[in-house]
């Protein structure tokens, strides 16, 4: 797929990735404490919301890639930001060792993308 053929974001492996990656964090927040309500768990949701947040932003973008690359970068921050509470989570026993490492994994797995999109950016802008 190029981007001649994609309508939407949502179209994008990545984007797809990174909202599956999402529900995950939402379904393993569920479980952790009423304690950890306003710190942990509100802080993974936000950041894991974020990243496919932030990659609509930076798709609608594509006209200038100086203000697309920007934005793809705050993907790669928040995405990096998710790791770090996943990583918490697991040290704090909140989340199960398996399922915290394969989220871990997705989150390297979309982090990888955003960097090919940065360094293919050129690919991906498209004229006024």
């Amino acid at each position: 797929m190029t981007k001649d053929f994609l309508a939407t974001h949502g179209e994008l492996l990545v984007y797809r990735l990174a909202m599956d990656a999402a529900m995950q964090v939402y379904t393993l927040s569920l479980e952790f404490p009423d304690t950890e309500r306003t710190l942990l768990t509100e802080q993974i949701l936000k950041s894991s919301r974020s990243v496919c947040a932030n990659f609509a932003e930076a798709w609608q973008k594509r006209r200038y890639r100086g203000a697309f690359v920007a934005k793809l970068n705050e993907v790669e921050a928040e995405a990096a930001e998710t790791q770090t509470w996943i990583e918490i989570a697991l040290f704090c026993q909140y989340v199960d060792l398996t399922a915290g490492r394969e989220l871990l994994h997705q989150y390297n797995t979309i982090l990888a993308a955003i960097a090919r999109l940065i360094q293919n950016a050129d690919a991906w802008v498209v004229s006024s």
